[in-house]
């Protein structure tokens, strides 16, 4: 589940996530331009990409078109010796790839994340690439862990036929700017779960 992409760092402004084990500034900060992922960078595969270490549940076997809301709660843990800079989370619904016929779930998808500090479920601005974008800290130093929980549904008017599914899942996805052959890129581990669309 985890995607290569590029992405715009500039749109990564956030308030820090109350239940973040790690304190953080009030906002995040993130350097102008677009940085490349280092996987599309990694040409010969040397990349090591085992920064995280990440835990997730509550994501049913399978989830019904226009049904409640299902709670998903993930954490990602900085199991290396570097303090991760310009971190940023995100989390997103989607299918899993292109099927002819098969209508994209993320315009037919809800997601919410949960705000400690207001107690209450709230939407998060979408990114470009349709990522919802969650408070989180600045940094992870080296050990620290954060912990955050959103809720999906599906929408009721999405074109799936009465006994058709197809693959699907959720993700939250932490980022942060790594250093590889003398350059910087976008390096990102996400914890998910699978579930299969299904209308009755």
């Amino acid at each position: 589940m985890k995607p290569r992409r590029a992405l715009s760092l500039t749109a990564a402004t956030a308030a820090l996530l109350p239940v973040a084990m790690a304190a953080a500034p009030a906002s995040q900060a993130a350097p102008a331009g677009e940085v490349h992922s280092c996987h599309d960078i990694d040409t010969y595969h040397q990349y090591k990409d085992n920064t995280f270490v990440t835990r997730s549940f509550g994501v049913p076997a399978t989830v019904k078109v226009g049904g409640q809301w299902t709670v998903f709660t993930a954490t990602l843990t900085n199991a290396s010796a570097k303090e991760l800079k310009s971190f940023k989370l995100s989390a997103m619904v989607s299918d899993f790839g292109y099927v002819e016929g098969q209508p994209p779930l993320l315009p037919y998808s809800y997601l919410q994340y949960w705000d400690d500090s207001r107690h209450l479920w709230t939407t998060p601005p979408r990114d470009d690439d349709g990522y919802g974008l969650l408070p989180g800290p600045n940094t992870l130093k080296p050990h620290e862990s954060v912990h955050v929980q959103v809720r999906f549904r599906v929408r009721e008017d999405l074109p799936l036929k009465r006994g058709e599914r197809y693959d699907a899942g959720v993700r939250v996805t932490g980022t942060f700017i790594d250093r590889f052959r003398d350059g910087n890129c976008l390096a990102f581990d996400d914890a998910g779960g699978e579930f299969l669309v299904q209308k009755d």
